[in-house]
């Protein structure tokens, strides 16, 4: 008998009940005698339980209408930046509203990982799921698409963006022509998605053809703990650096959100809690149990921008030697995620990777450890293929080691500083250069031809260009030929543009 077990239950968005979380908490305290929960980068709640504890708790979970897996993960989370909105996310359509339409929509348990994501914030990762969905930043209610075929790293932009009301069942379709296709789009480095565009009866869909593909964000990953002011209230983000919350914590959070008319709380992808809409009134009440529980909101803003997989005690050690060396330097690490994969088949969200590896395995034990360092495409956590940094470093040489490749990261930051500051100089000596206008000047008399208006004198109608005068031309006052005449900018003789 497995002597520890992973109950995985799904909050779709990431949006909790405090009603159903208290009643999950109660049934894992009372019947499994579960002290601590975690919450999962796919914004889930994880319960470990014993193997002698197991049974009693997915009955009492089936009991209360829980659903959940047990050691599995076959219908992964529906995750969306809902947490985000209002607190990090303004001037945007997507609305709390239209995220649980979307939800309420999506009728069936979703056998592939789907991302619901505003496009104007990288708090919540874009393109980490297989059906990625990017609300249109300049058309209310429409959508960009892009497809993550399964266990590749292959990114196909969809052609049409999809209104609102159609991304659950074009999320169905799509799954189902991916699972019922498997030896196309499933496991291939080659999968086309052209032709799962094909497939797809898109006279059943309201969309619009794309004409531009989207433009993602830059990563910028905010500051999510502790109490912060918005409009008239305040949100509250806690996060733990063992990822651990106790029951007893979080039982009185829910007890708290019901006695202050809070209707949800939210989970993140860095496995962290926010609260919403806390009233001015009750901040020191929320504030006294932070405080009992010994609770602290304010950690190192370069501990909590790494991601590590879920339940990964080898991945967290790390993590801190590695936040250790970090704070000890005073490295700065503004805008760039970390990630620490140790098992092969995990997916985390990164800037920068550090990959374990063991030189030498016996069954399941792993000895002789090295690690990678991998770099994402331009440093976008959203790419999904990038470049090695460096390889088979010693524990010993690697918080040096990712030193470098962080002072790599601002070296490039920079250089495409300067690549974007050229352009833009670039742009504007265009823009200045449209705007000029020339006149031909006699040199003698001072008179001028501009082609704006032409000579009527001599019966050449506006709109003729100076190049297009006859070789016989000459000055209407002096009679000056042509040949003699000079170029010159309008604005310098004192004439205006029109």
């Amino acid at each position: 008998m497995k002597s520890v077990h992973t109950i995985k239950i799904n909050f779709r968005g990431g949006i909790i009940s405090p009603g159903d979380l208290y009643n999950i908490l109660i049934v894992a305290a009372e019947t499994a005698n579960v002290q601590y929960v975690k919450f999962g980068l796919r914004q889930q709640l994880l319960i470990e339980v014993s193997g002698s504890k197991i049974d009693a708790l997915t009955k009492g979970l089936n009991t209360i209408g829980i659903k959940h897996e047990t050691d599995t993960d076959d219908f992964p989370n529906i995750i969306s930046s809902y947490p985000a909105e209002e607190v990090f996310i303004k001037n945007t359509w997507l609305s709390e509203g239209v995220y649980k339409d979307i939800f309420d929509l999506i009728d069936y348990q979703p056998g592939l990982k789907i991302n619901i994501s505003d496009s104007n914030q990288s708090f919540t990762p874009l393109l980490t799921g297989n059906i990625n969905w990017v609300a249109s930043p300049a058309i209310q209610h429409f959508w960009h698409l892009f497809i993550r075929f399964p266990k590749t790293n292959v990114i196909y932009e969809w052609k049409d963006m999809i209104y609102t009301n159609d991304v659950a069942k074009m999320s169905k379709q799509i799954e189902d022509l991916i699972f019922q296709y498997k030896e196309k789009f499933q496991d291939k480095a080659d999968a086309n998605g052209d032709e799962l565009y094909e497939l797809i009866n898109r006279e059943n869909f309201i969309s619009k053809k794309i004409d531009v593909p989207l433009k993602l964000p830059a990563f910028n990953l905010p500051y999510y703990e502790g109490f912060n002011r918005y409009n008239d209230k305040y949100w509250l983000g806690i996060y733990r650096r063992d990822e651990s919350f106790t029951v007893d914590f979080l039982k009185e959070i829910c007890q708290l959100c019901q006695q202050t008319k809070i209707g949800q709380l939210c989970c993140s992808p860095w496995k962290s809690l926010i609260i919403k809409t806390i009233e001015e009134k009750d901040r020191q009440t929320w504030s006294t149990l932070l405080a009992k529980h010994q609770i602290n909101v304010r950690h190192a803003a370069n501990e909590l921008n790494f991601q590590v997989e879920d339940n990964c005690k080898e991945g967290l050690e790390l993590k801190n030697f590695l936040v250790k060396h970090l704070n000890n330097d005073d490295t700065r690490t503004f805008g760039i995620c970390f990630g620490i994969k140790t098992r092969k088949k995990s997916e985390v969200f990164s800037s920068i990777l550090i990959k374990t590896r063991p030189l030498l395995s016996i069954g399941r034990y792993k000895f002789f450890f090295r690690y990678d360092i991998l770099c994402a495409k331009d440093f976008n956590p959203n790419e999904r293929t990038g470049f090695v940094f460096s390889k088979g470093n010693p524990r010993h040489f690697l918080a040096e080691q990712l030193k470098l490749a962080i002072t790599s990261f601002y070296s490039h930051q920079s250089k495409n500083s300067r690549l974007s500051d050229k352009k833009i100089l670039k742009t504007e000596k265009q823009d200045l250069l449209k705007k000029t206008e020339y006149i031909h000047q006699c040199p003698e008399c001072f008179t001028v031809y501009d082609e704006k208006i032409g000579d009527i004198q001599q019966g050449i109608a506006s709109g003729v260009s100076f190049e297009s005068l006859p070789e016989n031309y000459c000055c209407p006052l002096c009679e000056t030929e042509k040949t003699f005449f000079k170029k010159v900018e309008k604005s310098k003789i004192g004439l205006q543009t029109v």
